[in-house]
């Protein structure tokens, strides 16, 4: 018998298993501890950890997929050194695994979540979510919200509706991720299990205001990291943009975190090591934290608020209410023709036809287009212009 047919690989994920103990922190996620909704004898007899199932489920998704063609921020814009979602995601994968490592955390959690936390984004970025909010509320189905979208997507609709079965702790830091809500510091609430968390995505579809907090000292990295790579990349392609000067940023955050992206990544990833490191909680120092506020203040008024960088919002929405509007039309009418039988719900299992309304089915095949899908979906003379390079 060859030596590699003789090696019992579960041996080995027991010996990876037991090592984390010796090279993670206390208060990190072991592998073996990982919570999921149905138990998988493959996975629990498998030789591959829990958490690294995880990510590559993740990445083998058709939601993750579509993150190649999903705005971050700016949309209908020629210019490929812009940054898509898929950038954004790859770069907040990056520096979770970067502070993980350093303070002796799970990088195999951090990089399932790092992954999955923004595939419910809707297209045109927070401005389609905006739109697609106010329709869904219309319709009665509640506030469309990304974050809970990113494990519907997950848990409800992947694999023709039968979900991935991911663990709770990489669903519940895809659904508290809210990187957009400044915080100093993030403690996590360890003690959730499927029925707690169950009940807080409940709240926050009923309340969408309502914080959420990660079970995970990995979901808390994530959520700051989120921050950290969006911050200053923005800035840089606000300033490719021809939208905004580099002297234009404040000074007082500049002293503290300098006015590159590189500089400021670089100083955000430091001090968040410096204050976390054998700490029950991810933080900044209060310095480094009011500086980031403040950049973020100034890329709220200066990039995210600009109506510059939406010359075709108005296009845009009417265009969400067109395609929603036909979609439900052709539910209604049983059009098995249409396009959102024939590449959405063909083959969908019958627990999520039946149990589904027909504005939450359309809301769910709005949210998974890419820009690009969308837009062929309307009519021509509807769409919006693209601006060529720079505003």
């Amino acid at each position: 018998m060859a030596r590699s047919d003789s090696i019992d690989l579960r041996h080995l994920k027991q010996s990876l298993n037991g090592r984390e103990h010796g090279l993670f922190s206390p208060m990190a996620s072991y592998s073996k501890d990982a919570i999921r909704r149905f138990a998988e004898e493959r996975i629990d007899l498998g030789h591959r950890q829990n958490y690294a199932v995880d990510s590559d489920r993740i990445l083998h998704s058709l939601a993750y997929t579509r993150y190649i063609d999903k705005t971050q921020v700016f949309y209908l814009v020629d210019n490929d050194h812009i940054t898509h979602r898929v950038l954004h995601v790859q770069m907040v994968s990056k520096i979770s695994r970067t502070i993980g490592r350093f303070l002796g955390l799970n990088e195999d959690l951090v990089e399932a979540i790092a992954l999955g936390h923004d595939i419910g984004h809707c297209p045109f970025g927070h401005d389609g979510e905006t739109y697609l909010s106010q329709l869904c509320e219309a319709y009665g189905i509640g506030a469309f919200q990304h974050n809970l979208q990113s494990v519907r997507f997950l848990d409800k609709i992947e694999r023709k509706g039968r979900g991935w079965n991911l663990s709770l702790q990489v669903l519940d830091g895809i659904v508290c991720h809210d990187g957009e809500i400044h915080a100093h510091a993030l403690s996590p609430q360890r003690e959730k299990t499927f029925d707690t968390f169950d009940q807080e995505i409940a709240d926050k579809a009923a309340t969408p205001g309502l914080p959420l907090t990660p079970m995970t000292l990995e979901g808390c990295v994530v959520r700051m990291a989120d921050t950290i790579s969006y911050i200053g990349r923005d800035i840089e392609d606000a300033i490719r943009l021809n939208l905004i000067k580099r002297t234009q940023l404040p000074d007082s955050a500049v002293a503290l975190l300098g006015d590159t992206n590189g500089t400021i990544v670089y100083n955000l990833v430091t001090d968040i090591i410096r204050n976390s490191f054998q700490e029950p909680a991810i933080s900044f120092s209060p310095k480094v934290s009011d500086a980031l506020k403040e950049l973020r203040e100034f890329n709220l008024n200066n990039i995210y608020l600009n109506p510059k960088i939406k010359p075709g919002a108005g296009k845009i929405n009417h265009l969400f209410k067109v395609l929603l509007e036909g979609y439900l039309k052709d539910l209604e009418e049983g059009n098995e023709e249409a396009i959102i039988f024939r590449e959405y719900l063909h083959d969908m299992c019958d627990d999520y036809k039946d149990n589904t309304s027909a504005a939450e089915i359309v809301r769910d095949f709005i949210a998974g287009m890419t820009d690009q899908y969308f837009l062929r979906q309307c009519p021509q003379e509807l769409r919006p212009p693209r601006i060529r390079g720079r505003f």
